[in-house]
């Protein structure tokens, strides 16, 4: 019986236990469906990537799945940056961009090599935005979030956005009013099945510090995830959305900014988004972060 080489990482972050920790099985190969679900749900992580050596493809590079303690998700920001990371740390790579194959595509990876550590670029799937709901619907969201109409950002429509796993955007004023938040689990998991998509971001733009435009807490209890630290899947997204509603300025079709999340759960890290935007709007997502590696072990 084969080693099966799993690594913690914390994404987003250069400080051990801080950020959004993944798991990483960095050879899949053989392993079951059955088997993956339960490593998963072992190791207790939002999320577990599982790296699978590549195909015959000569396009790939790797394949990786991705499972929450519960399921089966299609793609995952952290989890993408911790498995990379966690594999140029193995195979010491040095800077390259990586294809990797996932539910929502072929994806590159650019990986950056300096001072011996590595800075690890995600391009996310397509970027959609639904049409925004209507008031009864963004009404019980905002119910369940224990938040009213008149916390709304002014210009910010409550609607799902998706660089492959979609999430709800809901744009308040107050960092204060984020960080209050206690949302009803049961009523959004309710509302998870009733609107096709299991994750709501908060986020505001009051934020004290130059170098960062939004704050936000990210919600998914439908898929086993009260509250997830730093969220790659939302802040990507959430570039994509700014940009296309006309809620930030940008130059040369460029648009860049830095999110941060987790302060509520004392996992705080920051998401750094770039979007490349053609004829208004939104045409790539990348994601880039910062990680850290917390053990390394085989599973016996």
């Amino acid at each position: 019986m084969k080693k099966i080489l799993i690594y913690q990482i914390d994404s987003f972050t250069t400080e051990k236990f801080k950020g959004n920790p993944a798991g990483v099985v960095l050879n899949a190969d053989g392993l079951s469906d059955e088997n993956m679900q339960a490593i998963a749900k072992e190791l207790n992580n939002s999320e577990t990537a599982f790296i699978f050596s590549s195909t015959n493809n000569p396009d790939i590079d790797y394949t990786i799945r991705y499972f929450t303690p519960s399921i089966e998700v299609p793609s995952c920001g952290h989890a993408t940056i911790a498995a990379i990371y966690a594999k140029a740390l193995e195979d010491n790579l040095n800077s390259c961009i990586l294809r990797i194959s996932t539910k929502i595509g072929i994806l590159p990876v650019e990986v950056e090599k300096t001072d011996h550590d590595y800075h690890i670029t995600m391009t996310q799937g397509v970027f959609t935005l639904s049409p925004a709901f209507g008031d009864m619907i963004t009404e019980q969201i905002l119910s369940a979030l224990g938040l009213n109409f008149s916390d709304l950002e002014e210009n910010c429509p409550v609607q799902i956005a998706s660089t492959g796993h979609s999430k709800v955007m809901i744009g308040i004023k107050s960092r204060k009013k984020l960080n209050q938040l206690h949302p009803d689990m049961i009523s959004l998991m309710k509302l998870s099945s009733e609107i096709g998509c299991n994750g709501y971001f908060v986020f505001t733009f009051d934020s004290d510090d130059e170098n960062i435009l939004t704050y936000g807490r990210m919600f998914a209890p439908a898929i086993g995830i009260a509250e997830d630290p730093v969220t790659g899947n939302a802040n990507g997204p959430l570039g994509g959305y700014l940009v296309q509603n006309k809620l930030v300025n940008y130059e040369n079709d460029y648009f860049e900014f830095n999110g941060r999340q987790g302060e509520q759960i004392n996992r705080p890290g920051m998401v750094n988004v770039k979007v490349t935007v053609n004829n208004g709007l939104p045409e790539q997502v990348k994601i880039k972060g910062n990680a850290v590696a917390i053990f390394k072990t085989t599973l016996l």
